[in-house]
């Protein structure tokens, strides 16, 4: 199939913006809790009622400050209430919200302030607000800064005593649907960073249709949502926005460190992550079996949790014999994974790279449902995704209602919708390339099934062609090598080369149990254990796992372990951990050579 559509069930207001649904909440659901706060290391619910008035104090004292109408706003912070709260007084404020990774360094911080022409800052911390300060005589534009760990917050709200809720009102009614909301600057895996112009319109049908097709998961008093992803990347706003749309309680983690433990006090409804946190949640309570001796029955549950969830696809359904083993391990392993998550949520959302068939068959057969979908910052975040109802375990799912997915000739996937961005900041040229011919060009490479479920298969930038002439798509073996827990990155080398070959980097956080299970030294790195025979012999089972995903002529030949992990403070990933390609294989050019030597 070249192309697939649905009908939008959201229809997007003519003459709205995003602040619409803050007034509509307490006018509408007053008292009921549309937030929650850690305060006292106990969670503090906020009501629609509170948060709007939170809202228009902050909107104020950005309003005195001399915030006009249009003025970009950049946020600094890691994910907390603050950052949802300031996002909406400066929509409220009638300003444009530029959200920057708190994980940023100064040259990033810089091009983006700069780029936008920022007039204020909110940053989180004294190292957020000395970078900027660094900073300052580079940025002319940049009038205000606000810390919101020293009081940034009063401050505002002391200052927008002399304004007017009128008068706010009068500023939040400025925009209309089609008025930018944000700016948000795409990772910069190949160059300068870019601005992807979002409008209040592309919010609006993103979530609204998002919430209507998923509506079992968006009930208002009922649902819940733990945000700990990044609110800079747009995966984040999503959960944002859509949770004030619905509306549903919204939570903020910002360190992920001690997530389990904030999942099982928060105990959300709904999870939205990436691939990652869900393999971590699988690896670990992998590896504390095994720990504990119980690793063969984990393993035994885990195959018959993947057996159950591939039989709900057929005609016939489980058979007794399975039905039986899944209910016993229902009570002895399964209950307990789901405490991990918090003990209520059923259903969880995926993005940002595949999950793999095997662990989405996992988690769908211990009654936990990730499902999957697929975007990009231009696309306001998810496209396509899995319908709750109509699941396609290895898919992204249909398209969002009211968009096109179209395939072109050279298997481009192709996006058409009210979702997708009106182009890059001050960008003429970037914004053609991308949105020529009234499609936006993803780069990523897919196919569509006869329902209109999508697979992405590949970047097109990033296709290996051997030496022999094959092509190669890296993500499906890299993702299913990554899956193992002691692999933290794989990356696939082998363009006009002889065969396809991978570097590899261990996972520290699973390295020291991994040792201790195998007798090697307390404390040993990946550095010095890179050539011990028993860590290559691991790995290599992962190797193995994911050749078997592919031909032999797309398989990994041979590997080579790195003796530490990619980070963005190595300049080897993005704040929304893609990997730099160009930058990992220039820095580890000799390593790549070695793999061909002899």
């Amino acid at each position: 199939m070249r192309e697939f559509s649905l009908p939008a069930l959201y229809e997007v207001p003519s003459d709205g913006n995003l602040t619409d649904l803050i007034r509509r909440n307490a006018a509408q659901h007053p008292d009921t809790a549309v937030m929650s706060r850690k305060a006292d290391g106990k969670w503090q619910d906020v009501t629609a009622r509170e948060f709007l008035a939170e809202v228009r104090a902050a909107a104020k004292g950005l309003i005195a400050a001399g915030v006009r109408p249009g003025d970009r706003v950049a946020l600094i912070s890691r994910t907390r209430y603050e950052w949802v709260l300031f996002d909406f007084a400066i929509w409220s404020a009638g300003g444009v919200t530029v959200p920057v990774y708190e994980t940023s360094s100064p040259e990033q911080i810089q091009w983006i302030l700069g780029d936008s022409g920022a007039v204020a800052v909110i940053v989180e911390s004294p190292a957020h607000h000395e970078a900027v300060a660094s900073l300052r005589d580079r940025l002319p534009d940049l009038r205000e800064v606000w810390e919101i760990d020293r009081g940034g917050l009063e401050t505002l709200k002391a200052a927008g005593a002399v304004v007017t809720d009128a008068e706010v009102d009068e500023r939040s009614d400025l925009a209309n649907a089609d008025d930018p909301a944000t700016i948000v600057y795409t990772s910069g895996t190949t160059g300068r960073p870019k601005g992807c112009v979002l409008t209040h319109r592309n919010f609006f049908a993103e979530c609204g249709n998002a919430v209507e097709r998923l509506s079992p998961l968006f009930k208002t008093g009922e649902c819940s949502v733990l945000l700990f992803l990044p609110a800079a990347h747009v995966f984040g706003r999503l959960v944002e926005v859509a949770a004030v749309l619905a509306p549903i309680r919204l939570g903020c983690v910002p360190d992920i460190k001690n997530l389990t433990e904030e999942l099982q006090s928060f105990r959300p409804t709904l999870i939205l992550g990436v691939p990652r946190v869900f393999e971590k949640v699988y690896n670990s309570a992998r590896a504390k079996a095994q720990a504990d001796g119980k690793g063969k029955i984990f393993d035994a549950a885990a195959d018959t949790a993947i057996a159950y969830s591939r039989a709900l696809d057929t005609p016939r359904g489980p058979s007794f014999g399975l039905k039986l083993k899944h209910k016993i391990f229902t009570k002895l392993v399964y209950s307990k994974l789901h405490a991990v998550l918090g003990g209520r949520g059923e259903y969880a959302i995926s993005g940002g790279a595949p999950l793999g068939e095997r662990l989405g068959h996992f988690f769908r057969g211990i009654g936990f449902t990730v499902l999957e979908g697929y975007g990009l910052t231009e696309s306001c975040a998810a496209t396509t995704f899995n319908p709750w109802d109509k699941q396609k375990i290895g898919t992204v799912g249909q398209p969002m209602p009211g968009s096109v997915v179209r395939i072109a000739d050279d298997g481009e996937v192709l996006l058409h919708g009210e979702q997708i961005f009106t182009g890059y900041w001050k960008n003429e040229t970037a914004t053609a390339e991308a949105l020529a011919d009234g499609w936006f060009h993803t780069g990523d490479v897919g196919t569509l099934d006869e329902d209109g479920y999508l697979t992405i298969t590949g970047r097109k930038k990033e296709l290996i062609v051997t030496a022999g002439g094959k092509n190669v798509a890296p993500a499906v073996i890299e993702d299913r090598i990554r899956a193992h827990a002691l692999v933290a990155e794989c990356m696939v080398v082998g363009d006009a080369r002889p065969f396809v070959a991978a570097l590899v980097t261990i996972d520290e956080e699973f390295l020291g149990r991994w040792a201790a299970e195998n007798g090697k030294p307390a404390g040993v790195t990946a550095a010095e254990l890179r050539e011990d025979a028993d860590l290559i012999a691991a790995v290599q089972k992962a190797v193995d796992d994911g050749n078997a995903a592919v031909s032999k002529a797309e398989s990994v030949r041979k590997f080579r372990i790195l003796p530490s992990q990619f980070t963005e403070e190595s300049g080897h990933i993005t704040p929304s951990l893609k990997l730099k390609r160009n930058v990992v294989a220039k820095d580890f050019a000799d390593e790549i050579e070695a793999l061909y030597r002899g």
